[in-house]
Parts: C-alpha cells; sequence; structure tokens
C-alpha cells in the first residue's frame, strides 16, 4: 500500500504532536515541512529526515503533496488550507479555523468542492473525562440540560506576548484569551449541549496587559435555540494555568469537569468518574509528554483513518464551523456591545 505523503506548515510549539501522529502510522510518511524561519525548518527536517522549505507555494509546487497539517499563527490558517484545497490536498488545521467567520466558511466550502477532507483540531473532544459527559448525555442518563457554566482562569503575561511577533494583535491572533485559550473549553460545552445557538451576549476587555491589543478578559451568555443558557467566564491574567472547571445542571443530575476530570453525579445515588490513564502516554520528540497529546494523537489518527479507512471523520469543517461562529459572535457581541442574534449555523452573522 502506497504511504499518503504529508507535510507539516508551521514549526513552532504544537508542531511534534502532529509529526509524531504521523510517523508512528504505517500508511503516512511525513515528506517536508516549512517554516518562515529556515531554522526551524531545517532543524525539524533534519530530526524526520524530510525536506524543509521557506516558502509553502514552493513546498506545494515540488512536492506531490496528499496531506496538509497546518499548525500556523491564526491569521495564516485560512489562506493556507483554501489554496491546499484548491490542489486537491486534504487538510488538517489546527484551531481557531480563522480569525473571520466569513474566510472559515470558505475554508469548508472549497474544501466540498474539490472533495477534499478538512479536519479542524479539538483534541480536548477525546479526553475520557470528555467522553464520558458526551455518552450519558446521548444515552439520556443525565436527561435534558438545564443550564451550564464554564471557567478559564489561565496566566499569559506581558513576557509570553513579547516573545511573538503575532500573538496578541486583532489582526494576526484575532483575539486574545476567548480564541486562543479558552476556545477548547467553550467548544467543549457547545458539542455537550448540541443545539443550535440562538444568541450570544458578551463582553470583552483588556484590564491587566500593557503591551496588548485583544482582550485578557471576557464573560458572557450562550443561548440555544432550545431555552438552554450557558454561561462563559475567561482570563488570562492569572498568575497559573488554574485547571479548567464546566458544570451542566441536568434534569437527572449534575455533570463537572475540573481539567480532564469528569464526575457526574445523578440524583439516584450513582456516581460516575472519567480522568486520564497513566498508562495511556504518546512519546514525543525532545521528551515532551502530555496527557493531552494523547488527545491529539486520537484525532489525527482519526483524521487518517478516515482518508484510508473511510472511518466516519468526527471533526469536520462543517462542525468546526459551529465553534467559530459562536467564537466570532463573542467578539461582535463584546465590540458593539450588544447582543448577536443567530439565523442558521451555516449563515455569516
Amino acid at each position: 500500500m502506497s504511504k499518503l505523503k504529508v507535510a507539516i506548515i508551521g514549526c513552532g510549539n504544537i508542531f511534534p504532536m502532529h509529526a509524531q501522529s504521523i510517523v508512528s502510522r504505517e500508511d503516512a510518511e511525513l515528506v517536508a515541512v516549512c517554516d518562515v524561519k529556515p531554522e526551524r525548518a531545517e532543524e525539524k527536517a533534519k530530526i524526520y529526515q524530510c525536506a524543509a522549505y521557506t516558502n509553502y507555494q514552493e513546498m506545494f509546487e515540488k512536492e506531490n503533496l496528499d496531506v496538509l497539517h497546518i499548525c500556523l499563527p491564526h491569521h495564516l490558517h485560512a489562506p493556507v488550507a483554501i489554496e491546499a484545497a484548491k490542489r486537491q490536498i486534504h487538510i488538517l488545521t489546527e484551531k481557531p479555523m480563522s480569525i473571520h467567520y466569513d474566510d472559515a466558511v470558505e475554508m469548508v466550502e472549497t474544501a466540498k468542492e474539490n472533495e477534499v477532507t478538512l479536519g479542524v483540531i479539538f483534541q480536548n473532544r477525546y479526553n475520557p473525562g470528555s467522553q464520558l459527559i458526551k455518552k450519558m448525555l446521548e444515552n439520556g442518563e443525565l436527561g435534558t440540560v438545564k443550564s451550564g457554566k464554564l471557567s478559564v482562569t489561565w496566566d499569559r503575561s506581558d513576557e509570553y506576548y513579547q516573545k511573538s511577533d503575532w500573538k496578541g494583535t486583532w489582526e494576526k491572533e484575532g483575539g486574545g484569551v476567548i480564541i486562543d485559550q479558552a476556545i477548547h473549553t467553550m467548544d467543549l460545552m457547545r458539542w455537550f449541549i448540541n443545539d443550535e445557538i440562538k444568541y450570544v451576549d458578551a463582553s470583552i476587555s483588556n484590564r491587566a496587559h500593557e503591551i496588548i491589543e485583544v482582550e485578557d478578559a471576557a464573560e458572557g451568555v450562550i443561548a440555544y435555540k432550545k431555552g438552554i443558557v450557558t454561561a462563559f467566564h475567561a482570563i488570562n491574567y492569572y498568575t497559573y494555568d488554574a485547571p479548567v472547571e464546566i458544570e451542566l445542571h441536568c434534569e437527572k443530575g449534575i455533570a463537572k469537569m475540573v481539567a480532564d476530570r469528569a464526575t457526574v453525579r445523578l440524583l439516584d445515588g450513582r456516581e460516575f468518574i472519567a480522568d486520564n490513564n497513566p498508562q495511556e502516554t504518546f512519546h514525543y520528540e525532545n521528551g515532551v509528554k502530555g496527557y493531552w497529546g494523547v488527545s491529539h494523537v486520537k484525532q489525527i489518527n482519526n483524521f487518517y483513518d478516515s482518508l484510508v479507512n473511510g472511518t466516519p471523520l468526527d471533526i469536520t469543517g462543517e462542525e468546526a464551523l459551529k465553534t467559530q461562529k459562536m467564537i466570532c459572535a463573542v467578539y461582535e457581541s463584546g465590540k458593539k456591545k450588544e447582543r448577536v442574534y443567530f439565523k442558521s449555523t451555516v449563515e455569516t452573522l
């Protein structure tokens, strides 16, 4: 069986999660890496014995690629994905899909027109705690959801932003704590509720940073068409990355996640707990290890299984578009200081 020829564009912090996942598969071959910083591309190319590029257009021309992994700054996700789709290259991109909702829609439409697969990384859906809550919602054990809340309180100092040439800007990052840190937790909540959004009512502000343009604090509500209202609170000026929290008040009990650990307490007295398995690890280059990386591997394997075996793709472009629309609505509401109503999942705001 011939192997899928794969490239990764962007050789930053998240690169090892993708590279090691690719090389661990027998049906995929990492043939090229690309980064605007030559030293980074060359370093990774040497490790993985593949070609190095600083221009992705040149890479597209010279390599006969089947798959592209996008690990770039946010503002580059859409243009690179769209160009790849036009060349019939399958795409797996890190979150967020894009900065602007219209660009994300174009990504989905271009992939569909060219009959290529578009996947978007939201690896936290694969955590055991997330899976437990989703299963108990789907099988009815928790009953209907009455309301929900989430909290993300992390640390991203001015020194953190000084090390980046794109973070902290509206033009390139597209936002702050919401689009970069809280997006995973907000995606989980939307996935749990599994209903179309009615409206978003949010406030955003920069309260504790001196050098960034974007928000470091956000709070508000996401209201769904079935009547469920969820609250969110996110800041990135705390003194450490506190465990994220999600709570769902349901008809038959309460489901709560703290970090990756989920506890479900039903009104009939039963209790269910799911957490990361210490035996479930995945080794990355330079000794990088992490439970969240295991979930990365699970999603990447699902992506390749869909390409090779026709397995249903868990997080399609269409599915990720729902979260993208929600995130963009938070910014629209926060900037305009007014409630943003939704018409349908696939319409622009």
